[in-house]
């Protein structure tokens, strides 16, 4: 054989080149078009504030949370799961939960601040990444009925709450006002900061939506949708006021009772997460 035909010899057919190509992977819609919805739901807002209009940049944040509560659980519901999903979900996290409310809040009552409306805006925004980024490191390792401390749509429904609240009351320019600036700085300070506490809040992840209910579950569902609807900015913002609390009154149960307080469940990678209890 001539060093021609073996060369050709060892050349791969086309066909075995075509197989061990790796293949492009797609992307799923469903799931991820939840997650554009509340991207685009905290990009709204942050326009809306900049127009002075409140109630809507109000809005855009709680329909984003709403959405983000939906796409993934439309992606395990369709096992559609994905590691681009995981990674376009926190990135719309960040600005719909922490860019958007913290630049509304600064908009709304901080600006008269100063120095100081700006760092507790930033020190909000700042918190919100860092609570991201310990969710999707430390996923593997927390107990799932819990979050390890507030998680960041809760903590802009406290913020933006606060703001729909008080616009809905009539109180317009506070970031000219005497005391009301202030009690945005503590709102977006308390907010910011329990995001990154060891705080347990439960997670309401262990309630399954294929499992069947009795009647009245149906029926208290519907009485709530009704309270709700009396008043929706008293009414959310007391919700996730309580919500926002709750974490401590566990934690302050557990410490009571002995049991242990961190929601970290076993760490074999990290040898330095024990600090994180």
């Amino acid at each position: 054989m001539t060093s021609a035909e073996s060369q050709v010899d060892d050349e791969p057919d086309a066909a075995d080149v075509e197989m061990n190509r790796p293949r492009r992977r797609g992307i799923y819609v469903l799931p991820n078009l939840f997650t554009l919805a509340a991207l685009f739901g905290g990009f709204y807002a942050v326009v809306m504030a900049m127009n002075g209009r409140f109630e809507n940049a109000c809005i855009g944040i709680f329909c984003a949370a709403v959405l983000d509560s939906l796409d993934g659980r439309v992606a395990r519901m369709t096992n559609t799961q994905s590691a681009f999903g995981e990674q376009m979900d926190s990135l719309a996290d960040m600005v719909s939960f922490g860019a958007a409310p913290a630049l509304i809040m600064y908009e709304w009552g901080l600006k008269g601040l100063g120095k100081a409306g700006w760092i507790a805006a930033f020190v909000y925004c700042a918190c919100a990444a860092l609570r991201l980024a310990r969710f999707n490191t430390n996923i593997g390792i927390v107990d799932k009925r819990y979050f390890q401390g507030l998680p960041s749509p809760a903590a802009a429904a406290l913020v933006i709450g606060f703001i729909w609240v008080l616009d809905d009351a009539g109180y317009k320019g506070v970031s000219a006002m005497a005391g009301l600036p202030w009690l945005a700085f503590a709102v977006a300070l308390f907010a910011g900061l329990t995001m990154v506490t060891n705080v347990p809040f439960y997670s309401f992840k262990d309630i399954s939506l294929k499992r069947s209910v009795p009647f009245i579950v149906i029926v208290l569902i519907a009485l709530g949708i009704a309270v709700i609807n009396i008043h929706p900015p008293m009414v959310l913002f007391g919700l996730f006021c309580v919500y926002g609390f709750s974490g401590y009154g566990v934690y302050a149960y557990r410490k009571l009772k002995g049991k242990p307080v961190s929601v970290i469940a076993t760490s074999t990678d990290e040898p330095d997460e024990r600090g994180l209890h």
